[in-house]
């Protein structure tokens, strides 16, 4: 049953319009087919029974009156005028007998009823053929001097209704499933519209012009969507404003302090109060371009290897050793200073805690990766989820230059959420940490 169920579920359309459709179509495909049902268990056999006894009972007429009227004269009258008027070729052979052997079963619902109907009317040894001759039905009928041999048009035993009937089902069938499929496709439209817009803001794409449309329950979810994108710019744009005064007021005072140390000279405890107030500015500066998530900056097209090429080339400069490798140009719409700020995080803690780093970028299937490995310790499994949390520091001692300040994963993955990735750590075949960013394209 589960082995069905899967295939069943497979077998079906996955998207909104074709389940749509599929809702549509099957009642009317039940419709049809209960019609056809219907039509041929009932109109269609009366009708073919009724034609069956009207020619058996030509036939039965026409024996009864050479029986009537024996001479040969007679007989041929009789015969032309079955011809003329009832459309039958009847010869008579004088002498001649059926072969002596059973009628065979009939083979088709046509052969039934004809035969039961010559049951009924004629009443005598008959042998019916419908095979031979493409539109003619032989009926050979054993008569005391001899056979009667009749052809008859196939057209006497059908009704034209059968294929009116059919042709009308299947024209309304096609016109009402295209029509269906027209409305259908404009009402999954506007939720194609919505997804896209969805997608596009969440990977921090702005959707200015987008309009609702399309059914009642549709436009609600798409003013909804409209009301979600405006609070949650008006946040953004709320909060770099209060970080651009918290900004300000914070550098103004640390500031102060350096002059005041400057003029100060020489005193017992100056290093240390200097080192304390270059440690408090670093950590407002990490603290700050975390909170603002570089949200000013717009996405544009941007070549993604070239980024990376740029980021690896600034580490290069200041002497580290970087393996880099990417496949080809990967255009695709980026921060390109946001991204940069990522990579160069998640590069720059390679560095600092392996000898030599390796970087990889391609394209995965409908995503774009970026792959950074590097021979250090590497990171817990059980704690690769808690070094994302602000200010959270594997390294316990208070030097900012070999633990920092605890942002610069929490920065990474802010960044790259925003275009819509991910960031992981895993463990790295060089025997060091691997951070992947996956990139939807």
């Amino acid at each position: 049953m589960t082995r069905t169920a899967q295939w069943l579920k497979n077998l079906l359309p996955h998207g909104l319009l074709g389940r749509s459709l599929l809702i549509i179509v099957m009642p009317l495909v039940v419709l049809q087919l209960v019609s056809a049902y219907v039509f041929y268990s009932s109109h269609w056999e009366t009708v073919a029974k009724r034609l069956a006894k009207g020619l058996a009972g030509d036939i039965g007429s026409v024996i009864e009156a050479t029986r009537a009227f024996p001479d040969p004269d007679s007989r041929a009258l009789i015969l032309a005028i079955a011809a003329n008027k009832m459309e039958l070729d009847i010869r008579f052979m004088a002498g001649a007998i059926l072969p002596n052997q059973p009628q065979p079963a009939p083979s088709s619902f046509l052969d039934r009823a004809m035969a039961e109907a010559m049951d009924e009317r004629v009443q005598r040894p008959y042998r019916i053929d419908s095979d031979s001759l493409e539109r003619e039905v032989v009926i050979r009928v054993q008569l005391s001097d001899g056979l009667l041999e009749v052809f008859a048009p196939k057209k006497r035993l059908f009704s034209s209704t059968t294929y009116v009937f059919i042709l009308w089902m299947l024209g309304t069938a096609m016109l009402l499933f295209g029509i269906a499929t027209v409305f259908m496709r404009n009402q999954v439209r506007s939720v194609r519209k919505l997804a896209v817009a969805a997608d596009r803001f969440g990977k921090g794409q702005d959707v200015p012009n987008f309009k609702p449309e399309g059914a009642t329950e549709v436009r609600q979810a798409a003013q909804a969507f409209n009301l979600m994108r405006q609070r949650l710019q008006r946040q953004i744009q709320q909060r770099t404003e209060m970080l651009a005064g918290v900004s300000h007021d914070l550098r103004t005072p640390l500031t102060r302090m350096k002059l005041q140390l400057a003029i100060m000279g020489d005193l017992d405890g100056r290093a240390e109060l200097e080192e304390d107030v270059a440690e408090m500015e670093r950590m407002v500066e990490g603290y700050l371009a975390f909170a603002r998530g570089e949200g000013s900056e717009q996405p544009e097209a941007a070549d993604l290897p070239a980024l990376v090429d740029e980021v690896v080339g600034r580490f290069r400069r200041q002497g580290a050793t970087i393996d880099l490798h990417h496949e080809g140009d990967i255009v695709m719409p980026l921060r390109p200073d946001a991204m940069a700020r990522a990579l160069g995080n998640l590069i720059g803690n390679a560095i600092r805690y392996g000898g030599h780093v390796w970087v990889r970028v391609g394209r995965r299937q409908d995503a774009a990766e970026v792959l950074i490995d590097d021979d250090g310790p590497g990171i817990p499994a059980d704690r690769r989820e808690e070094v994302f949390k602000a200010f959270t520091r594997l390294e316990q001692s208070r030097n900012l230059a070999t633990g920092g300040v605890g942002l610069g994963l929490t920065i990474a993955r802010d960044i790259v959420r925003t275009h819509g990735g991910e960031v992981l750590l895993e463990d790295s075949p060089l025997g060091g940490l691997r951070a992947r960013v996956r990139l939807p394209l």
